[in-house]
């Protein structure tokens, strides 16, 4: 059999009040391996791994894997732990058929579907607190270069693969095996579409989707990054209020009931870090699908949560074909690596594809090859847990010196998340004020009010804390008091 991804946290939905923990978990794992989520040859996390993962008794999941292997959907053998099997076809599942979202529509009277000859079926050692990425020093560059000069040495075994523009197809399967596994979302390598990273997905998806004037829903505050794609391409962004739970979708009706799509960070806002809770959610969706609007769901630091269970993504929910979801490997792995994903509805590949080929005619890189090798060989897995241990360390010594040095100050937020987190002044400075004084002392805290679009000044900061370790974290902290009580460092 195949190599599999393994090792991944497994992202459950949640429990019905009236279900047993059993059946429920019987259920998520059943329906997780006739779905695809957890593929052939996918080796599911040890019991007691897996128990402490998701607050149940080690009992329960051991009686679920046994009733599993006894219905034939795992195996289970000494020395090589529980693996998914692979099932001989059976009865199709019949689906109600749904109405193509009103997107999807005018997508496909735009773009043409392709012609078949055009192939398609922290910088380490930056100031405190910069929020540029991840801990370069932690990254195991040794197995990648033995990663690429294995790929190297076979160089002429692939240079003369095919190119679809969808990316390396190796790749793209290891990708939605991922995503499957580690967050819920239910899709096809097809569906996967290889980018350089979000940016460039934001971009393309702006032109392909939207018209001059259009207007989209903006997480106000929120990633500029999405603005300036909307921007560029002459959309109105509408900027919806944030509440506590995120996006605030009552809000956004009275706003612009007929927008064409949104944007959202609902796993992590950027800046503010709260988690959008399922109720709010369905509510985003319903609206979805009720007027036919995309929901670009940016899903740019999931991997990053230090407490709770997984979330699930926002796209596993959807069954209107709503959501594309957008991700990046860069800010997981090294920012110069330059591959994300975008995963789209069934219905818009070769619709999207089409548009991507009058830019990029190719979308293969050596570099794909190596992250393939990374993930299926179970080294991606490794280092997320290792990296989501030491972040969270990490960030634990930013809250605690906070409370030490910066009480009156700056009131740094408890969400346990991310590569950076939301700070709030009390000392009556403005965001701005705020992040001139730190750059006085040495230390980068970007304005939160750089992320706004019609709120009101959020009277904060953005700290980054991965790229640091904490005798640099509790140096920077002692710094920026001294920034913020308007002291001279010494």
């Amino acid at each position: 059999m195949a190599k599999a991804i393994s090792s991944f946290e497994f992202t459950l939905g949640s429990r019905p009040p009236q279900q047993t923990l059993t059946s429920w978990l019987y259920g998520e794992l059943r329906l997780a391996i006739l779905e695809g989520r957890l593929r052939p040859g996918t080796r599911l996390p040890a019991s007691r791994d897996f128990a402490n993962q998701h607050g149940v008794s080690r009992g329960t999941v051991v009686s679920v894997f046994e009733r599993l292997q006894v219905e034939g959907y795992v195996a289970s053998r000494v020395g090589s732990g529980t693996r998914v099997n692979r099932l001989e076809p059976g009865p199709s599942i019949q689906v109600k058929k749904l109405e193509t979202p009103a997107y999807v529509r005018r997508a496909s009277a735009e773009y043409k579907r392709p012609k078949p000859w055009m192939g398609l079926a922290a910088t380490e050692g930056s100031r405190p607190f910069s929020a540029s990425g991840p801990a370069i020093a932690e990254f195991p560059t040794e197995l990648w270069a033995k990663l690429s000069a294995r790929r190297a040495r076979t160089l002429q075994s692939w240079l003369g693969n095919h190119d679809d523009g969808r990316g390396y197809r190796p790749l793209r399967e290891a990708i939605a095996g991922y995503l499957g596994s580690s967050r819920g979302v239910r899709c096809s390598p097809d569906q996967v579409i290889v980018v350089s990273g979000v940016q460039q997905a934001l971009d393309m998806l702006a032109r392909f989707l939207l018209k001059p004037g259009e207007p989209v829903w903006m997480e106000d505050p929120g990633y500029f990054g999405a603005s300036i794609a909307f921007g560029n391409m002459g959309a109105h962004a509408i900027p919806v209020p944030l509440d506590e739970q995120g996006l605030s979708v009552s809000a956004g009706l009275s706003m612009a009931p007929h927008a064409k799509g949104a944007y959202v960070t609902p796993a992590h806002q950027f800046p503010i870090g709260m988690t959008m809770p399922l109720e709010r959610r369905m509510a985003l969706l319903k609206w979805a699908s009720n007027t036919g609007a995309f929901v670009i769901e940016d899903d740019y630091d999931s991997e990053y949560r230090f407490q709770g269970k997984p979330v699930p993504a926002l796209q596993s929910l959807d069954r209107s074909s709503n959501v594309i979801l957008v991700g990046s490997f860069n800010k997981v792995l090294f920012l110069s690596l330059r591959i994300g994903y975008v995963v789209l509805p069934a219905s818009l590949v070769d619709l999207f594809s089409a548009f991507r080929y009058r830019t990029d005619f190719h979308n293969l890189s050596m570099d794909q090859l190596v992250l393939c090798d990374f993930i299926v060989d179970g080294h991606l897995g490794r280092h997320l847990r290792r990296m989501r241990d030491l972040y969270a360390s990490r960030l634990a010594a930013l809250i605690d010196g906070g409370r030490r040095h910066l009480k009156g100050l700056l009131e740094i937020s408890n969400v346990r998340a991310g590569l950076c987190t939301a700070a709030f002044l009390k000392n009556g400075m403005t965001s701005g004020h705020a992040e001139r004084a730190a750059a006085a002392h040495g230390i980068e805290a970007l304005a939160l009010d750089r992320y706004t679009l019609k709120a009101a000044d959020p009277n904060g900061v953005l700290l980054g804390f991965a790229g640091f370790d904490e005798a640099a974290i509790g140096a920077g902290i002692r710094r920026l008091a001294a920034a913020l009580s308007g002291r001279s460092h010494r």
